[in-house]
């Protein structure tokens, strides 16, 4: 029986969600390496099915100001998919990236903005295309729209636009760690219920 929200999901759903993250994860790790210039390790992602209040709260609370990077999938799997990383973590980046100290996330320069985008792309693309690896399946997705703002205010664009698909998102939080720093990065997947019915049948997995 096809599932109608993604509450119905059970554990060997999970599992496959796990390891969508894991892998993805991994792609991430090795291309924030690469573009960071220096070495980041991963641990094993948690990933939880969460309604977007309970998604605020585990980013901090509706009111911690955040930086969102969102982008629109289509093709053979439809739906968004939001990075969230923390204003610190973003500092520490565009640090490294750009070799600035003085940055201010609420009034950020066309080339920061630019450079955070661009690492939202990349881990956006390490699980995009860790699904389309494991299930063979065709992703593409919109160049990502960037904003500085508060959860709540951030996650009210997947609530709005994903009204009518769920009320619920996959919420994957992964742990980095670069320089004996441990910095928490937050992906949050809303698929179509169609896309995902694809994915699962693509995977040998009944829905």
């Amino acid at each position: 029986m096809s599932i109608l929200n993604l509450e119905q999901l059970n554990d060997m759903h999970i599992d496959v969600l796990k390891e969508i993250g894991n892998i993805g994860a991994g792609n991430a790790a090795t291309s924030l390496s690469q573009m960071l210039n220096t070495t980041v390790d991963m641990t094993v992602p948690t990933v939880r099915i969460l309604d977007i209040n309970d998604a605020a709260n585990a980013l901090g609370g509706p009111e911690n100001a955040v930086i969102g990077i969102l982008a629109k999938l289509y093709g053979e799997i439809e739906g968004i998919m939001m990075f969230i990383i923390e204003q610190s973590i973003a500092k520490t980046a565009l640090l490294s990236l750009l070799g600035e100290e003085e940055i201010r996330c609420e009034n950020l320069t066309e080339m920061e903005l630019s450079a955070i985008s661009e690492i939202g792309n990349i881990m956006i693309a390490a699980y995009t295309g860790s699904i389309g690896t494991l299930s063979q399946l065709n992703i593409k997705t919109s160049v990502p729209a960037i904003t500085v703002d508060m959860v709540g205010a951030i996650l009210s664009v997947p609530a709005i636009e994903m009204s009518s698909v769920s009320d619920k998102i996959i919420f994957i939080e992964d742990d980095f760690l670069s320089d004996d720093r441990n910095v928490t990065a937050n992906m949050m997947l809303v698929p179509t219920m169609d896309s995902l019915g694809r994915l699962m049948q693509k995977l040998g997995i009944e829905l």
